[in-house]
């Protein structure tokens, strides 16, 4: 179990916990859930590095306390 902060840089932060099997698909419904925006509206980054769905948390290198950004698409 790990611990995800995303940053919308509008002064938004989520915290969210979640496994390193989980995919950046299931990352994105967990924080839709938390924020109230749908997930198909979400973007996940890092630098100019952005998240495809598919892939697993663990594929990506995101560890426990890592600082994602989050965009609204």
């Amino acid at each position: 179990m790990l611990e995800v902060v995303l940053n919308d840089r509008l002064g938004k932060k989520v915290r969210i916990k979640c496994n390193e099997d989980d995919t950046i698909g299931d990352l994105k419904k967990l924080v839709a859930a938390q924020t109230g925006t749908r997930a198909e509206k979400i973007r996940i980054q890092k630098w100019y590095t952005v998240y495809k769905d598919h892939i697993t948390l663990r594929d990506y290198e995101i560890h426990d306390g890592m600082g994602l950004e989050l965009y609204y698409n």
